[in-house]
């Protein structure tokens, strides 16, 4: 009798030490396909990161002859009123607070180090979400980086390029003014 305890002891310890080696032997497999599956998920965000972010801001502009009816009426902006070309509207694809609105020839851009822009607007605080806005308006929650500065008349097939900040976002649109339409 002792004889049988003792082999069925032994072979139930066999059973037992079998199955903890084979339980550590599966569990690093299992450890080793998740740290791939890991690797490969992470390989794969990095690679298709643009899909989570934001697409980029789109800004347009256009050129259209000025409505009598409201310069008639007095909405529009006689210091920025040029008769040389139409009036310029920018626009966003979206509504964007502004920080920083400059206006610079293209020209001056490409010969100095630091070109001088001939409309600059700042915004200390707050400024108001927009979507577009005509060249020479005053934007709400914004004013000229130099107190009393107004906007400098465009020129007709001059090139320039308006950059605004937009929070970290720095954006360029390069534009030519039409001549005024008849």
């Amino acid at each position: 009798m002792v004889t049988f305890n003792f082999l069925f002891y032994c072979r139930v310890s066999n059973i037992y030490d079998s199955r903890s080696s084979s339980s550590n032997v599966m569990s690093k497999k299992q450890w080793t396909v998740i740290a791939l599956v890991v690797v490969l998920g992470g390989l794969s965000f990095y690679l298709n990161k643009d899909w989570f972010s934001r697409d980029n801001i789109q800004i347009y502009h256009r050129s259209r002859p000025a409505r009598a009816s409201l310069l008639a009426r007095g909405r529009g902006n006689r210091s920025t009123d040029n008769a040389d070309i139409d009036p310029i509207t920018f626009g966003f694809d979206r509504k964007v607070k502004l920080t920083e609105l400059k206006v610079i020839p293209v020209s001056a851009i490409e010969t100095n180090k630091y070109p001088q822009p001939i409309w600059h607007l700042i915004s200390e605080s707050n400024s108001i979400p927009i979507k577009d806005f005509f060249y020479g308006t005053p934007i709400q929650g914004m004013h000229p980086a130099i107190k009393g500065a107004a906007p400098d008349p465009l020129e007709p097939g001059v090139k320039y390029r308006l950059i605004a900040d937009v929070g970290p976002l720095k954006l360029e649109h390069d534009f030519t003014p039409v001549p005024r339409t008849p």
